[in-house]
């Protein structure tokens, strides 16, 4: 005699949620998604502005690369109101010297400025702060990561200026600054 033996099937449905890793066992816990490599990117979509203007509902922080406006685009809008920001072009790519003290009280020249340190320097030890803001401002950690330049300086005070890579200055001092004398110093980023 041939025993029949039935067993109740019960089919459980779960959601699970973990992350997903991509040439790692180990993605990091604060990622839905890690993407691990040492020689190669990652491509997100690439559309036209038109083919962006067309994806119909796009989510909020919805990301693509606008070929036509050569940049990251990311909808900072609604889905039912994008608003389109290019994130690659809205970099800062220019700020302005922190303000610097030049004795300009006697004839001299030869006179240096180390304008990389004197900009670090006073990012990195501000004198107030708001209440939430970090302890010192972020800096460019090397002087070879930034462009300088002179965009315009008092005729009657400074000549012959000059900037090395490293951001040093070196300039003359014709006359003793007066009320309205000044430089213009601009750093820009590579």
């Amino acid at each position: 005699m041939i025993k029949k033996l039935f067993l109740p099937i019960v089919l459980v449905s779960s959601f699970s949620y973990a992350q997903i890793g991509i040439n790692t066992p180990t993605p990091d816990e604060s990622a839905i998604l890690d993407v691990y490599s040492q020689n190669k990117g990652m491509l997100i979509p690439r559309l036209t502005t038109a083919k962006r203007d067309a994806i119909a509902n796009p989510a909020n922080s919805l990301l693509i690369y606008d070929t036509d406006k050569k940049c990251l685009s990311q909808n900072i809008g609604t889905p039912t109101k994008p608003d389109w920001l290019c994130i690659s072009n809205n970099a800062v790519k220019m700020f302005y010297m922190p303000s610097v003290s030049f004795d300009t009280s006697t004839t001299a020249t030869g006179r240096t400025k180390d304008l990389y340190t004197l900009y670090k320097t006073q990012f990195g030890s501000p004198k107030a702060k708001s209440t939430s803001a970090p302890a010192s401002i972020p800096f460019f950690p090397s002087s070879k990561d930034l462009y300088y330049y002179v965009t315009d300086a008092d005729p009657n005070v400074f000549s012959n200026i000059s900037i090395s890579d490293d951001g040093v200055m070196t300039y003359d001092v014709k006359a003793a600054a007066t009320d309205c004398s000044f430089i213009n110093i601009v750093f820009v980023v590579k």
